[in-house]
């Protein structure tokens, strides 16, 4: 359930204090407490307390007395609570490569160099400010009472041919992310449209067939599995794959064109207080890929440049300046428009 977040702000002007509601909302929250409490880590994320949880106890576990006070809010939302609010966190981790990109850009992250920053592939750290600890693919899955396996398309030209072909059923049992809300699923659709022409045409298919847009990767699975939905499109395949481990009525595709695969990552904001222990974090999320358990617990995936060799078509997103283009506000605006004029059909 989501809830607004309030604090309290000092009006210097006046001398003060009145009761403000900050623009963020939080998701979920927890409290990881440590016995005997020697400190607290406060962390920001994106992932999910489900996904998340197991990484939290191993760090625990490897670090006695740090207590994690763990606050979920969406990418936008994590985006708005450091870059406008100021909000005091000592970790930021987030599915949305450009907003942390922007946030590293602008002066609103420390740098820090990892104890094993040698292990990571150039591509994973950027300025010393913006670390990957997984890559994670955007995917398809599909629901088991629309498609046996190894049935869906495999390109998304397939898909546009079997949309166009069978409207009636696929009239409203398509989903994908509404852009404007969810801070990974722009950063998805920007991608797509920067690889490829065939987004748009999908988009305009999906629209006329009355495509349901969602906030969140969880709830577009949760409605493939239950069947309510035929496919959802670039949903995220770590959570899709936790999900398949104890959930079936869906399957999971990955297009054979091309996988956008993003790389969550993770900044020491520039007012962190609790700088250490947001360091020693960062050198335990980077040795990720050593500790197989927790991958197996968490589902999510490390970075593994030997995949990446194996599937060429998996496209890692890069980081970059090209990842701020989509967030100039007149891009972004021209961007979102075209897309509301795709997929958002008009009530007659």
């Amino acid at each position: 359930m989501r809830f607004a977040y309030f604090a309290l702000r000092l009006i210097a002007a006046t001398c003060l204090w009145i009761s403000a509601a900050l623009a963020y909302e939080i998701e979920d929250h927890q409290y990881y407490a440590a016995t005997p409490e020697v400190s607290v880590l406060r962390i920001i994320s994106t992932a999910d307390r489900g996904v998340f949880e197991p990484i939290i106890e191993a760090f625990q576990a490897s670090n006695a007395g740090i207590s994690v006070d763990y606050t979920i809010v969406s990418a936008t939302d994590l985006m708005q609570a450091i870059y406008t609010e100021g909000a005091s966190f000592d970790l930021a981790i987030s599915s949305a490569m450009d907003l942390q990109t922007k946030l590293a850009n602008d002066g609103y992250a420390q740098s820090y160099v990892p104890q094993r920053a040698a292990s990571l592939p150039d591509w994973a750290i950027w300025r010393n400010q913006l670390f990957a600890f997984t890559q994670e693919p955007a995917v398809m899955v599909v629901s088991d009472k629309y498609f046996k396996e190894g049935e869906a398309p495999k390109t998304r030209d397939a898909l546009i041919a079997l949309l166009r072909e069978n409207p009636e059923t696929f009239r409203g049992r398509i989903g994908t992310y509404d852009v404007r809300r969810s801070g990974f699923g722009y950063l998805m659709a920007t991608q797509d449209s920067r690889t490829s022409e065939t987004f748009w045409r999908l988009t305009e298919v999906m629209g006329r067939l009355d495509a349901q847009l969602y906030c969140c990767s969880g709830d577009m699975i949760a409605d493939v599995a239950s069947g309510k939905l035929a496919l959802a499109y670039n949903v995220l395949g770590s959570y899709a794959a936790s999900e398949l481990a104890h959930t079936d009525g869906f399957h999971i595709v990955e297009l054979t064109d091309f996988v956008n695969v993003m790389l969550r990552t993770i900044l020491i904001p520039s007012n962190a207080r609790n700088v250490s222990d947001a360091q020693t974090m960062v050198d335990f999320l980077i040795s990720l890929r050593s500790r197989a358990d927790l991958v197996q617990a968490s589902g999510l995936p490390p970075i593994d440049t030997g995949a990446l060799r194996d599937n060429p078509a998996l496209r890692p997103i890069r980081f970059g300046p090209g990842l701020l283009v989509f967030l100039d506000q007149l891009k972004e605006s021209k961007f979102l428009r075209s897309w509301e004029n795709s997929i958002v059909q008009e009530t007659p």
